[in-house]
């Protein structure tokens, strides 16, 4: 049957896919006068019913033929046992209470209406067996039916103790059932054959349905000979009418795999199932009753009834339920006196309640149905279980037994032939809610309960594409995809699954007073029974069985509280899917014999033997033809499985499933920075994903998208543990540790294949070079799989951050080739050449960093791109000073190899500028470029005027080039903005501005002639030394460097003043020259703060060094510079008084003059005094200094 679904809330389906050969009503020619439920007033009790037919394979309903009165219905009519168009193909069988219920009815119709079971309904059965349950309180016959539970649905099966024991002395299989019936409950069994009568009847009932359905024609009686056909015989029981028990031993694996087969008697071979709510009970029931309609009777059910027995209470329920389900209105009863029709009365179906000696209580059948569904689901527990409902005949009480765990107690659980069928249906409920699994989380506890059950009745060796399969779905549950989000999830996976229990079910507390579950009085049954209704009589108790425990209070689904217990879970679910699938397939010749026990032994080789980066190479392309190959779908499997098969396509899954929870572990491993396992665990998914290959017949896009996600993945690994190298040991150790189950996992892998082609990517090494190659071939190969199909277009996210990488780990190796052949330099004696080791290592450093610069650029990632031009600019830079060294020092000059390189560097640097466009894009950035930049100007300068081409080029034009570099490197120097670099940028800029005052100064003493260019050179040497000066007054870490530029300065005032003839002339330079030495007071005040704080240092910390003194501050160069400070304002002071002298020789009155003078003469006395006194220490004498310079100032000053 197909998925037959409602057409609406009140009709039955249109056009699905029919079963038998017959096909669906649709909406127009539907069966039943209405699919409405009808709400029926019955003697003053409402009670509510309403049926919506789900299927019907029934005929267009037509006319009963009424049969003239004294016809006799012994003599069989012509079209007695025939088919009939009326009646379809299915013949006779339709024919509902001529047909015996199959032990299996109610799995035939839980296939079939997958969606309802678990959730939506209640109850699953035949309607004979509802009846039977509904009538226990009025009946004295036997009841046995067996019972399953599924989610929140009981599906009821009559359960033919008959039958069943009969076929126990046949084949000896359910002896265990037997002898347990036997010792407690009827211990003198023996088949009870069926009288004459019950033959007699069935025989007449069936003529007159015939007769019924004769149409227009008469009814025609056949030749006295064929009464020879009739079943008259009570021995006689024909196969058609009798239980269908499949063999439990009897299922070879191919049926077992098909659970639909019809050999499994699982076949829904009703002629209509409908969706019945009685009340609030909802369920799905089987029936094979006749419908007649037409004209002003629609719809009408027929019956025959001896009017010598008057209807009692049993047959009134039976018409009145049989009516309600069905949803018919009216019935018709022919009444007969030994076989002849006397007469036809017309009921309508509220009236057989009241009918006389029929008189019976629909609120009571409503309290009956509701109890005994209490009962049912309180006790009846377990999935999985097979439980038997039975009362002895002419019994009250009703006793519930679990029969699984009665046969658990024998030798073969396989005894109980109920097993497969619940195992096929909890698979086949967690499929379909598989299906729906995005639309609602909530149901996963439900779904994983359902399969774990499954799994546990199944035999593994028996049903192992069922078992993979459930595994498969178990694993398929657990997200990996989105490992993040797991904490943010709206709907939390562990609250209870099951959200349609009703109230009472809920929250009823456990009371005595609702009725006692507990064994009966009998000590025998004490053990063995699950539970007990004492007396029938009960259930007629409004609420007095009311459902006291939740249906399954173990469908939670399992918090995971991190990735790696998920992932763990899922790998257990997979294995086992591996192992059944694996053992499904039986070429152990072909295998080579290895025990999953054994740790499989991991290859170490030696880095020299493997060929380091050269080997990496052949291996690469090995893999990038592979990938080729896979393109085109070969397929090479070593277990001999056959493409295509079930084995095939579980194994694929399962595979694709450990890869990707493999995935999932080392990147979490990454997270927590233990390399060495994250490589472990993507050494494992890469080795996953080569199996697959091996196996896959047609590689999917989404495929080769996780393998370039795990190549990346590997490539990031490589990476860390290259720059994680003082931990290596701590690596080495978790990347050889292996568990159980991977071993287990790794042990199915190579059965299929070696596993060996991603060994290149995995291989744990302790070479530096080699590790960083690794990486950047990962990277490599995952951008090859991106673009082997459209998967760059259709991934770009993914495919951005490949090049990112590509263009990181390039830049890595760059470095590390550019920092090697910065070593070598280094090593290399000063007069040798360039060797040909650094030439090679920096054309291959250069060549990493232009394929990241291309890769950084063809995904437009500018800040990048020009921190790869900055590092090649670096490069070029230790190229040129690769070259500086060659030659003797003293004839030392700058050559053109450094300027070309240094030439180099600056358009690398200038590049990155223009990559950048603006600072706002990254000021960070856009400073460092900045910075370089202008320490490649300022070397090539002070390089070409401390080591002047003087061999090559005119002074001039070395000056010029200088001044031009200098002035280049200012400009990239930001001394303004506040930065941690601001200093480093002042003490650039002042540097720059001192090289270029002493520059001028020293051209301005060797300039001859040109008066012009002499007054030139003498005001720019003033404005940068001044420039200078100031810069240094702004940096506390510079005291040295200013006291020798206000030294310079005042060298540039008495050469100046040399060249003066007046003495007025002279004054006033000398006073400017006195004024510079006074300025200089700041930079004495800077170094006597120093130096106090380094002498003060070693008696609080015995021995320790001054860690806060400035590096820069050496005692030998103060020293030379306090000598030269204090013989140059020596010379000053005494020239000052030998011109203000002569002065005042001419010109006796001019006080001012005096005064200075006389300042001057004390001042000079004192400093010859200080000077001559060799004792004095380097604080005292600077002390000394800068109390001379304050009378100086304040001199000065009047």
């Amino acid at each position: 049957m197909g998925d037959s679904k409602e057409a609406g809330a009140e009709s039955p389906p249109a056009g699905a896919a029919a079963r038998g050969g017959l096909s669906l009503l649709s909406q127009g020619e539907s069966e039943e006068p209405s699919a409405q439920g009808s709400a029926l007033f019955l003697g003053g009790n409402e009670v509510k019913s309403r049926a919506v037919v789900k299927y019907s394979s029934a005929p267009p309903r037509t006319a009963f033929a009424r049969l003239e009165e004294k016809t006799d219905l012994k003599l069989p009519p012509a079209n007695w046992l025939r088919e009939s168009a009326k009646l379809g193909p299915a013949g006779a069988t339709i024919l509902g209470n001529s047909k015996k219920s199959k032990p299996f009815s109610s799995f035939g119709m839980a296939y079939d209406f997958i969606d309802s079971v678990g959730n939506d309904v209640d109850v699953v059965s035949d309607s004979e067996n509802i009846k039977k349950l509904l009538k226990i309180p009025y009946s004295k016959s036997h009841v046995s039916m067996a019972v399953h539970r599924i989610g929140r649905t009981l599906l009821l099966d009559e359960l033919d103790i008959q039958e069943l024991f009969m076929r126990s002395s046949q084949t000896g299989d359910w002896t265990w059932l037997k002898e347990f019936y036997q010792r407690l409950i009827d211990q003198k069994w023996q088949r009870k054959k069926k009288s004459r009568e019950h033959w007699y009847q069935k025989a007449i009932l069936s003529k007159f349905l015939y007769y019924s359905i004769n149409g227009d024609s008469a009814a025609q009686p056949v030749p006295a000979a064929a009464e020879q056909q009739e079943p008259s015989s009570p021995d006689q029981t024909p196969d058609s009418q009798g239980a269908s028990w499949p063999a439990p031993f009897e299922m070879p694996s191919p049926v077992s795999e098909d659970p639909s087969a019809s050999s499994q008697g699982l076949k829904n071979d009703f002629v209509r199932n409908i969706l019945w709510t009685f009340e609030d009970i909802h369920m799905l029931v089987g029936s094979n009753m006749p419908i007649f309609g037409g004209g002003r009777y629609p719809a009408v059910s027929l019956r025959l009834r001896d009017n010598n027995k008057p209807i009692n209470v049993l047959t009134g329920i039976d018409y009145w339920l049989d009516n309600l389900i069905c949803n018919v209105p009216e019935l018709v009863m022919c009444f007969h006196v030994n076989g002849i029709v006397q007469k036809y009365e017309m009921i309508k179906t509220e009236e057989i309640p009241n009918l006389e000696n029929s008189n019976f209580s629909t609120k009571v059948i409503k309290d009956i149905a509701q109890n005994i569904l209490s009962f049912l689901k309180s006790n009846c527990t377990k999935e999985g279980h097979t439980y038997w409902l039975f009362k002895a005949s002419g019994s009250d009480i009703v006793k519930l037994y679990d029969l699984t765990t009665l046969c658990e107690e024998t030798e073969d659980k396989y005894q109980n032939p109920f097993t497969m069928p619940v195992a096929i249906l909890l698979y086949k409920v967690a499929c379909n809610m598989m299906m729906k699994k995005n639309q609602n989380k909530k149901h996963y506890g439900t779904i994983r309960t359902l399969l774990l059950n499954c799994v546990k009745l199944l035999d593994k060796s028996r049903h192992p594409q069922i078992i993979a399969s459930a595994n498969y779905m178990l694993s398929e549950l657990f997200q990996l995809d989105e490992p993040k989000k797991e904490e943010s999830s709206e709907s939390p996976l562990n609250e209870n699954s099951d959200e349609s229990y009703s109230e009472e079910e809920e929250e009823m507390p456990d009371s005595d007073e609702n009725g006692s579950y507990s064994a009966g009085s009998d000590p025998s049954d004490d053990n063995k029974a699950v539970a007990v209704i004492k007396s029938v009589g009960e259930l007629s108790v409004p609420e007095k069985y009311k459902s006291i425990h939740q249906i399954r209070p173990s469908c939670t689904f399992p918090v995971c509280h991190d990735t790696e217990e998920r992932c763990r879970l899922v790998l257990s679910y997979v294995l086992e899917g591996l192992k059944s699938v694996d053992s499904s397939i039986k070429k152990e010749s072909d295998l080579p014999a290895a025990d999953p026990n054994t740790p499989i032994p991991l290859k170490y080789e030696d880095e020299s033997t493997r060929g380091g980066p050269e080997g990496l190479e052949k291996q690469m392309a090995l893999f990038l033809d592979k990938m080729g190959s896979l393109q085109k779908g070969n397929y090479s499997s070593q277990s001999g499985m056959i493409p295509g098969s079930w084995q095939h396509k579980m194994k694929l899954q399962l595979i694709l499933k450990s890869s990707k929870a493999y995935y999932v572990l080392s990147d979490a491993a990454m997270s927590l920075q233990k390399y060495g396992r994250a490589l472990r665990y993507i050494k494992l998914a890469l080795q996953s994903h080569d199996t697959y290959c091996c196996l896959c017949t047609n590689m999917l896009s989404e495929v080769l998208l996780f393998l370039s996600q795990y190549l990346t993945l590997c490539g990031d690994i490589q990476l860390m543990l290259a720059q994680n190298a003082n931990n290596r040991a701590a690596h080495l150790e978790e990347f050889y540790y292996q568990t159980k189950e991977d071993q287990e996992i790794l042990h199915s892998l190579h059965r299929e294949s070696p596993c060996q082609g991603f060994a290149w990517a995995t291989d744990l090494s302790t070479d530096l070079e080699s590790q960083l190659s690794v990486s950047c071939k990962c990277y490599e190969a995952a951008n090859e799989i991106l673009q082997f199909s459209d998967l760059k277009s259709q991934n770009p996210e993914h495919y951005v951050q490949v090049l990112k990488r590509m263009g990181n780990i390039r830049n890595e190796i760059g470095v590390f080739y550019m920092n090697q052949a910065a070593a070598l330099q280094s090593e290399r004696a000063v007069s040798k050449s360039v060797s040909t080791a650094e030439q090679q290592l920096w054309k291959k450093s250069f060549s990493c960093f232009e394929k990241g610069i291309h890769n950084f650029e063809s995904i437009d990632d500018a800040t990048n791109a020009a921190l790869l031009l900055c590092n090649t600019g670096r490069l070029m830079r230790i190229c040129a000073q690769a070259h500086c060294g060659a030659g003797d020092e003293f004839k030392r000059e700058f050559s053109p190899e450094e300027g070309l390189y240094y030439n180099k560097a600056v358009d690398y640097y200038l590049k990155a500028l223009r990559s950048l466009g603006t600072r706002d894009i990254h000021p960070a950035v856009w400073d460092s470029v900045n910075w370089e930049l202008s320490t490649t100007y300022f070397t090539m300068a002070t390089l070409q005027q401390d080591y002047a081409p003087l061999s090559r080029k005119a002074q001039e034009q070395i000056e010029k080039e200088v001044s031009e570099a200098m002035m280049k490197s200012l400009k990239h120097c930001d001394v303004d903005s506040v930065s941690a670099r601001q200093p480093l940028c002042q003490y650039r800029a002042a540097a720059i501005h001192h090289r270029l005052a002493s520059m001028y100064h020293s051209c301005l003493r060797n300039q001859v002639g040109d008066e012009h260019l002499r007054k030139q050179h003498r005001v720019l040497a003033e404005l940068h030394y001044s420039k200078a000066g100031k810069l240094f007054q702004l940096l506390r870490g510079a005291p040295c460097e200013l006291l020798r530029v206000q030294l310079e300065r005042v060298a540039l005032a008495e050469f100046q003043m040399a060249g003066q003839n007046s003495s007025v002339g002279k004054l006033k330079t000398l006073s400017g020259a006195l004024d510079i030495m006074v300025r200089a007071k700041h930079a004495f005040q800077l170094i006597r703060k120093e130096l106090a704080e380094e002498f003060d240092q070693p008696k609080s910390e015995e021995g320790a060094p001054a860690a806060d003194s400035s590096p820069g501050l050496s005692r030998e160069e103060v020293i030379k510079l306090l000598s030269i400070f204090e013989s140059r304002l020596s010379f000053l002071l005494l020239q000052s008084i030998k011109l203000l002298s002569s002065a005042k020789k001419k010109a006796s009155s001019n006080t001012e003059e005096d005064v200075g003078l006389k300042a001057n003469k004390q001042i000079y006395s004192q400093l010859l005094r200080a000077t001559a006194n060799r004792s004095a220490t380097l604080l005292e004498r600077i002390d000394v200094l800068v109390h001379l310079l304050d009378q100086l100032a304040r001199g000065s000053g009047q």
